[in-house]
């Protein structure tokens, strides 16, 4: 009801609002409206956790007055009554787009890669477009602004999402009625940064996601230089970006790693990002946690698989299955956790689909309260403007919604949604709400009614005894509108006028015979009870997390034990002891021998067993996100650590090969690769946790077709030939050596990750892998290197190795190399079996590798070979995949042989271990233990029942009618040195 103390039009808002005070008035009489409105009788959500019931909420000139139980009311006031009825603040989203169009995509043409920036004036590449401003493209969206407000929000942060540096957002009030310079908060809002480049710019550079990451390092060190010292030339770019440094910085990372990716990137430039999640931070939630950033969470839960036909099932990966289980979860994990976020309706079809999907969050066990604040207070903090926006305290802005009742309940309805004092309608307050269950009786016939959706727009489902009939509804101006059919030929039609304070709802039933009669539907029960005790059956049915959160995950991270080895044949590196024993204890081996006190030790029965140290892979490409960053002849600056994949599934198939160790390398794009990580495979850790600890320093260099790109026909990059490789190498090095003694020498210079790295292969603290197959071209690198007074450390493929193995011994480079691959290309023509077992009689340290994930896994059946292809001794063979490696990575301290005080990193084989009927019963790292042959059988049980659980729950999901995904093979590829 609507008391007028004064009389007023309905357009109480000042039309002054429409221009600015110090504008001249040259159109009429112009004359200031301060009249108030109060809301009175209504639940107010003052903040999320500040609630009035039957308070009143008064505004003035597009801002909260008062607000609470006890409000003054001035005589110049109109007040409406909204008994029974809530009021909630605005919802705020910081992550859209509205407003601002994606550029267009860039055209190419040909084969040939851009490798130069198009711009003058700007920074060197092309993705980094701090310059852009989202207000000089921003257009208001009167047709995008109506769904935003049906879905409850009244702020938007909105920005270009294109880019690696985006540039800066715009703060806008979804208020058709006010000016743009009324409803523009902030032409400034935040600065926008991501891993994802410019689909507008066609510069090649970077193609991958540790180029993305090492250019965004680089970028701030070049801010940083440029900032302190006098430059001859402008960048625009970096103008920019030291210009928005102060503003909320926001990272679109959009999945948990790329979450810590981002985080370790601020980390180390001492900047707290927000940052835009991806929905799956429940899988690792205390690394996120201790990130201390606020997220933006995406509620853009998966559909769930159509699983109906079991060939294409099984296509479907676990780890989907199981994120489309666990998906609508995260946000209440984040809150158990106190991680502060914000809701958004990034990556959603329609922002008609939010409720939906933040009911589902709001049944998988995310409170009601942490949803409000996750809409309001913490996006309103998030972008620093808690003072005006996010709540309904006095001074705010009168954003605000009003609800029929509980907003974060189904059945609810969402009157109004005011921006800025201005009245936005989305359902209308009069129109009477018709939902609930009906008896419709008629001729000795009973019909059950049943009506449901949103108020304003109904749904009905018609049921005549079990059977479920055809039928529509339609509710417009007061009057509804009923047809029902048994089939297409017979059908009922049930009109009424719906008038106020009455349950049931009488009106005229025509028949499927013509016979008119008036009739009444009974209500049996009320929309409100029969929602409530939907919601109160609850039980979500999730699968459990593991480490990692994939098929042969484990609840439970393997931890050290104490074993004892009991009776096994030792292979300690340097020579084969039978029935011994082998003591485990704090991740050492702490004893070889006969006889020990087994005191707490697990003891495994080895007789019969092989036990020797854990495998060594010197080059793998497994467990990376990407392997090539091929946007440059030299990628130094990219780091293989920015990309582990800790969920890749060939972890655990090496682990069951015996492998504990590998390197795994940059590809073969360029000459000069990216930095190396050396991995341990301990499944169901994190990236980090996979990671050596205080691992010597590598990087990847590369010869031959693959770095002169004949391979793909690029002709747009330097080098194109076998001579060009080697100036590039010349040249860099010869960059590297001034830019390091500049700086031995105390003179300014720009930091350059890319110099430094170098830098340090000439001063003798980072090794180079290189691959390499002909034999003019080692010989060309290893005068290179000698040339610069350093020398190189492995030569890996090294097909001609045996060719060079004399002069590759005098410069004291070591050879890891393939057991009997040839011929498959050009370049390998001349490739041997008898390779290892040369190199290694000419003194040279030899290892096999793999380079391939299927073949890391029987590294013990290729160290085999050699001694078939050149007669090495099994002792010498079995130290071609642990003790010859582990020299090569300079970890032979630590690993790649049974030594006491070396690292626990051992393989138990049921047979001897260069048989091909060999299996590895136990994997232990750092005497833990990450394969066991019979935990494997329960492993492999497990997922086939936890496959069929997600299965039945998918079909049961469709049975319901929920809208499914079709199925679809989600393969990671298997990488190779030229992979891209």
């Amino acid at each position: 009801m609507k008391m007028r103390l004064f009389t007023l039009t309905a357009f109480f808002v000042s039309v002054t609002l429409f221009g600015q005070d110090y504008f001249p008035k040259n159109d009429g009489v112009k004359t200031k409206n301060n009249n108030y409105m109060a809301f009175i009788n209504a639940k107010i959500f003052i903040t999320p956790t500040q609630v009035v019931d039957n308070g009143t909420l008064l505004i003035q000139n597009g801002k909260v007055v008062q607000v609470g139980k006890t409000v003054t009311i001035p005589k110049n006031t109109v007040i409406e009554d909204l008994k029974g009825k809530s009021i909630y603040p605005s919802f705020i989203d910081v992550f859209s787009n509205f407003g601002v169009k994606l550029p267009e995509k860039a055209k190419t043409s040909g084969r040939s890669a851009q490798y130069e920036s198009s711009r003058e004036g700007f920074y060197w590449n092309d993705h980094i477009m701090p310059e852009n401003n989202a207000i000089s493209s921003f257009n208001y969206d009167n047709k995008k602004a109506a769904e935003l407000r049906k879905a409850g929000f009244g702020v938007v942060n909105s920005h270009i999402h294109d880019g690696i540096a985006r540039g800066t957002g715009v703060l806008v009030a979804l208020n058709d009625a006010a000016t743009e310079s009324k409803r523009i908060l902030e032409d400034k809002s935040a600065q926008y940064f991501s891993f994802k480049k410019s689909i507008a710019k066609a510069q090649s550079y970077p193609t991958s996601l540790m180029g993305a990451t090492a250019l965004m390092r680089q970028l701030y060190h070049d801010m940083d230089w440029y900032s302190k010292n006098s430059i001859d030339t402008k960048d625009r770019a970096l103008d920019a970006l030291l210009e928005n440094k102060g503003l909320i910085q926001i990272f679109a990372a959009g999945n948990n790693g790329n979450v810590m990716r981002a985080d370790k990137i601020g980390d180390q430039f001492g900047i707290q990002y927000a940052i835009l999640a991806g929905g799956d931070e429940y899988e690792n939630i205390t690394d996120i946690k201790a990130t201390n950033a606020k997220l933006i969470v995406p509620l853009n839960f998966p559909k769930a698989y159509d699983v109906s036909n079991p060939y294409e099932a099984q296509y479907v990966a676990l780890k989907d299955m199981r994120h489309w289980n666990l998906a609508p979860s995260n946000p209440k994990v984040l809150e158990e956790n106190s991680i502060q976020f914000s809701l958004t309706l990034h990556d959603l079809k329609s922002p008609g689909d939010f409720k939906a999907q933040l009911m589902k969050a709001i049944d998988h066990g995310l409170s009601k309260t942490k949803a409000l604040e996750a809409l309001t207070t913490v996006p309103s903090s998030i972008l620093g403007k808690s003072n005006s926006i996010g709540s309904l305290q006095p001074g705010r802005q009168a954003n605000f919604l009003i609800t029929s009742g509980d907003i974060f309940e189904k059945g609810t309805t969402l009157y109004e949604n005011w921006v800025q004092g201005s009245k936005s309608v989305v359902n209308s307050k009069d129109k009477i709400d018709i939902r609930g269950d009906y008896n419709l009786t008629t001729s000795g016939n009973t019909y059950e009614l049943s009506i449901t959706g949103d108020a304003a727009k109904p749904k009905i489902t018609v049921k005549k005894d079990t059977l479920k009939l055809d039928a529509k509804i339609d509710y417009t101006d007061d009057w509804l509108n009923i047809s029902f059919s048994t089939d297409k030929k017979e059908s009922s039609r049930f009109v009424a006028l719906i008038v106020p304070d009455s349950e049931d709802i009488e009106g005229t039933l025509t028949a499927s015979n013509g016979s008119v009669s008036s009739v009444r539907i009974k209500k049996t029960k009320p929309f409100e009870e029969k929602e409530k005790k939907k919601n109160e059956k609850g039980g979500v049915d999730l699968v459990s997390v593991t480490y990692p959160n994939v098929g042969f995950g484990s609840k439970v991270k393997p931890k050290p034990e104490t074993i004892l080895f009991k009776n096994a044949t030792v292979w300690t590196g340097a020579a084969v002891m039978e029935t011994t024993d082998v003591l485990v204890k704090n991740g050492k081996i702490t004893k070889i021998g006969k006889g020990f006190n087994q005191g707490n030790a697990k003891v495994v029965d080895a007789t019969g067993k092989h036990l020797t140290a854990g495998i060594i892979d010197e080059h793998s490409h497994i467990a990376g996100l990407s392997i090539n960053e091929a946007g440059h002849n030299s990628s130094a600056e990219v780091k293989m650590t920015d990309v582990v994949d800790a969920k890749d599934i060939d972890i655990y198939r090496n682990l069951a090969g015996g492998v504990t160790t590998i390197q795994l390398l940059h590809g073969s794009a360029n000459p000069i690769g990216g930095r190396s990580a050396i991995l341990r495979l301990k499944w169901g850790e994190s990236a980090d946790g996979l990671i050596f600890q205080n691992m010597p320093k590598f990087i990847k260099f590369a010869l031959g077709e693959n770095v002169k790109q004949s391979n793909w026909q690029s002709f747009s990059r330097f080098p194109q030939t076998r001579m060009g490789v080697e100036q590039v190498f010349t040249d860099y090095f010869q960059r590297a050596k001034e830019y390091d003694t500049k700086k031995k020498n105390g003179q300014p210079v720009r930091y350059d990750e890319e110099m430094e790295v170098l830098a340090e292969i000439l001063n003798g603290e980072r090794f180079i892998s290189c691959h390499s197959y002909v034999q003019s071209e080692i010989n060309m690198l290893m005068k290179v290197a000698e040339k610069f007074n350093f020398r190189v450390s492995t030569f890996t493929h090294i097909l001609e190795g045996y060719k060079v193995a004399d002069k590759m011994a005098e410069h004291g480079v070591g050879g890891s190399t393939f057991s009997d691959w040839w011929a498959y290309k050009y370049e390998v023509n001349d490739a041997i079996p008898y390779n290892a077992a040369i190199m290694a009689s000419q003194g040279v340290t030899v290892a096999i590798n793999s380079d391939d994930a299927e073949m890391s896994r029987r590294l013990n059946q290729e160290a085999a070979k050699t001694v078939k292809y050149g007669g090495m001794s099994e002792i010498e063979a079995w130290k071609t995949v642990t003790l010859n490696p582990a020299k090569l990575l300079h970890i032979d301290d630590r690993v790649g042989s049974i030594e006491i005080g070396k690292d626990a990193d051992l393989v138990l084989w049921n047979e001897h271990p260069l048989s091909v009927y060999a299996k590895a019963e136990k994997t232990l790292i750092e005497g833990a233990i990450y394969f066991d042959l019979e935990k494997d059988k329960m492993l492999r049980k497990a997922v086939k029942e936890e496959r069929n659980q997600l299965i039945n729950m998918m079909l049961n999901e469709k049975e319901n009618g929920g809208k499914m995904q079709g199925p679809k093979q989600n393969k990671k590829p298997k990488f190779h040195c030229d992979s891209l």
